[in-house]
This record gives C-alpha cells, structure tokens and sequence, in this order.
C-alpha cells in the first residue's frame, strides 16, 4: 500500500488514479484525503477493547443482544430500556452502523482530553462530527441521537481467557447518566447544547488505562464505512505491538470480522477491499496480501507519532 502513498505525493490525486486499475482508484482517492488533510494525524482515542471486537454494522431487533466472538474476545452488547409512557419499559435496541462507531469514538476522545467523565453533548460534538464529513441537519441528526440513546442505555461486557487458562470479563455501561432533551427541529436552534452524558466508573476507568490513539483524519476519510474503521482501529492497536511477522488465515479473519457475510468466500472478496481502505489512510502500516492463505502483519509504526499522543499528560 506504501506505493499507492508514494503515488499521490509524486505525481498528485487525478495523476495517481491514471496510473492505478479501476478497481483502485477509491483507494488512490482514500490516500489522497488522507494526506491532504493538514489535521490527519490529530489524536482521537478508543478503548483496546473496541480494537478487538466491534458494533454491530446494522440494526437489530430492538431486544435482542449482540453477541461477538473472536479468536481473542467475546463482545455481549445487551440493548437498554425506557418508560414506554403506558407504565411498562420497552428495549431501545443496540447501537449500530457508522454512525453509533463515529459518536463512540468522540466520548472516549473527550473524556481522555478532558480528563472528566462528563461530557457535554452540544456545539463540540457537531463541530466535530461535521469535520468527519457526518449531517447533523434532518435526518442525520435524529438519526445521530437515535445512536446516542442506545449507546447511553446499553450494557457491555468483554469477556476473554487470560494466560493461566482462566475466564476473565469486564463489564459495564457506557453512561452512568444523563440529560437529553433532544429537538426535532434544527440542532442549530440551541436545545441541544445542554445535554450531556455521564460515563460510568468501569468503562471511564477501561479508557483510562487502555487507551488507542488513531488519526482523525483517518477516521473522517472511512467515516461512513463501518468495517473499515473496524479494519483500520484494529490495525492501529495490532500493528505497534507486533515483534515479529504474524500470519492470519481466512478463517481467522472471519472469526474476527465476517459476522455480517454467510459465506467465506464473499467475506473475503469484501475484506480485501476494506483492508485497502483501512491501509490508504495507515501510510506506516505493514501488511501483505498471501493469497489463498491470508494476510501477514508486519511490525509497523502506530498511526500518532509519539510526540503527538498526548495522552500521558491528559492521564497523568
């Protein structure tokens, strides 16, 4: 993927897609947002968990939980409720798709910058969402608060097998607490800018000592692409970690990111469109494509240079 980089700072956008096949000339364009964008590498971050496991892409029935089990974790998402008005509660379902990923992602962001579990829900949050290339007008901006509801009254859980061959989970709210008064009506009409969530001890404390920097900008490239900002946080936190050479089968990267396909081959097919994408905006990441057999991580610098992560001062 370094020559699709190479490509762009040689010989520029509309030249570089003359010089690659059809099939990749999205990625030249992915590359080239990426680059150009004077922000790129500004520090967002995200619990290591989220890095292993993930969302689900589309919705769910409102009741029902999502399950995810990779080789390394397992992700149980249970959906909250709310009063239904008529004495009763009524699930609320699972947050989902990009959009849930991008607000997610925005709350550990400020909460690590900020150093406080309150986070305010107004103008900043917008402001940044509009700078992911994210509608915070009509319907986009139901649909936005829709996400922030289910994240809010979810339970999460991880779950995995240490060393020692024991059972370990986590387990915990996103939000401890909150006041929502969301309009109907145009964000820009103010309502909004008093409302603010609260996250929980457990999952505040996760973040704390779990934190991942990824690039803003490469989130704001892959914004609408929910799989793909799966691929490329996952290979934000794997890729820095790495000592040596790591092969990965087919059938172990669809364990980790083919729940939405029935059958490996499709998987496939896909993800290797969604590995491109994730690389264009990762220009440091190392991976190569062996074939039939699957993929190989190669020891790589971490997407924020180290002198830019400055999570160290925020956390103390």
């Amino acid at each position: 993927m370094g020559k699709i980089h190479d490509l762009v700072e040689r010989l520029g956008r509309n030249e570089a897609k003359r010089a690659v096949p059809a099939d990749q000339q999205h990625v030249v364009n992915l590359a080239a947002d990426f680059l150009g964008d004077e922000g790129a590498i500004n520090p967002a971050y995200i619990y290591s968990g989220f890095c292993l496991t993930a969302l689900p892409h589309k919705a769910l029935p409102p009741d029902q939980p999502w399950t995810r089990e990779t080789p390394r974790v397992t992700l149980i998402v249970s959906p909250g409720f709310v009063p239904n008005g008529r004495g009763g509660a009524e699930p609320v379902g699972c947050p989902y798709g990009s959009r849930a990923r991008l607000v997610l992602l925005w709350l550990q962001t400020q909460a690590v910058r900020s150093s406080s579990r309150e986070i305010e829900l107004g103008r900043s949050m917008n402001n940044w969402l509009s700078k992911m290339n994210v509608s915070v007008g009509g319907n986009s901006y139901k649909g936005i608060h829709e996400q922030i509801k289910r994240l809010a009254k979810c339970q999460i859980s991880f779950h995995w097998t240490d060393d020692n061959g024991r059972s370990r989970f986590e387990q915990a709210q996103v939000a401890k607490g909150g006041v929502f008064n969301f309009a109907d009506s145009d964000p820009r009409q103010g309502v909004l800018w008093e409302d603010h969530v609260k996250l929980s001890e457990e999952f505040y404390s996760a973040l704390r000592t779990h934190p991942v920097p990824v690039a803003e900008g490469a989130i704001k490239a892959l914004s609408s692409k929910s799989m793909a900002i799966d691929c490329y946080v996952w290979l934000a936190y794997r890729l820095h970690s790495l000592e040596r050479p790591t092969s990965l089968s087919w059938p172990a990267l669809y364990a980790q990111f083919g729940h939405s396909y029935k059958e490996l081959r499709h998987f496939r097919e896909e993800f290797i469109k969604v590995l491109q994408a994730a690389l264009a905006v990762y220009p440091e990441a190392r991976v190569t494509d062996e074939g039939d057999k699957g993929i190989t991580l190669y020891p790589s610098a971490p997407p924020i240079p180290e002198r830019l992560d400055d999570r160290r001062l925020l956390l103390g």
